[in-house]
């Protein structure tokens, strides 16, 4: 009786994956991680001048004009070298918008613990949903939809919370924002990986926008932890 033995060639398989990381995804990957590096280091400095300033909030209209407008700045050059002078622009208005909100936790008893806690816990879901888009390779355009229509209702949600006062709400959006930008780290780097964006400075923008939402949800979330114990 003759044998017949089945060998395995993942031969397909791993042109296959590193066909997905072509030379054009890892320069738009690349440009976008440098870009986002810049950006962060920027806002991180806004953020500790205003608070060593002791400047205000600038208040709510202030913040959504201020971010649109600056938003729509960034979209309409996003193909020129302004765009990047409007992206510096956005992030550093973001981390000016940041100060006074993370002065007010570390006034707070264990402060400066929570705003490390959430520090930490940003960057490390960064890092896993960053790891999973770039070393899986499932396709997660899927999931566009789904968070469009999440991150919209949980800022309308947010919203009412805030008008109402009702922190309970406030508390279980800023729950589902922290799951929603996981998720958009994990989609817009997929997106990138698999030449979805072919655009360093949207890619950016996008990334930055879901690290700052994710940051500031974590501290709500664990600055209220740390006053109920």
């Amino acid at each position: 009786m003759t044998r017949r033995y089945r060998f395995y060639d993942n031969t397909t398989e791993n042109a296959n994956i590193s066909s997905v990381l072509d030379v054009s995804s890892r320069r738009v990957l690349r440009n976008t991680y440098f870009l986002l590096s810049i950006c962060l280091a920027f806002s991180a400095i806004t953020t500790a001048a205003t608070i060593a300033l002791q400047l205000p909030y600038p208040g709510f209209l202030i913040t959504i004009v201020g971010y649109f407008g600056l938003l729509f700045l960034v979209t309409k050059n996003r193909n020129s070298g302004l765009g990047i002078l409007f992206v510096l622009a956005l992030t550093g208005f973001m981390g000016y918008t940041l100060g006074p909100i993370v002065g007010y936790y570390l006034r707070l008893p264990n402060g400066a613990q929570t705003v490390m806690m959430a520090l930490g816990g940003t960057a490390l879901i960064f890092l896993v949903m960053s790891g999973i888009a770039l070393f899986s390779r499932r396709d997660f355009s899927f999931l566009s939809g789904f968070l469009t229509t999440g991150i919209l209702v949980a800022f309308f949600a947010g919203l009412i919370a805030l008008f109402f006062d009702i922190p309970a709400l406030s508390l279980a959006v800023s729950s589902v924002f922290v799951l929603l930008m996981s998720g958009l780290i994990l989609h817009e780097t997929n997106n990138i990986v698999r030449n979805g964006e072919t655009n360093y400075i949207m890619a950016t923008v996008t990334l930055f926008v879901a690290i700052f939402n994710l940051f500031t949800s974590l501290l709500h979330l664990l600055g209220f932890a740390s006053r109920s114990d």
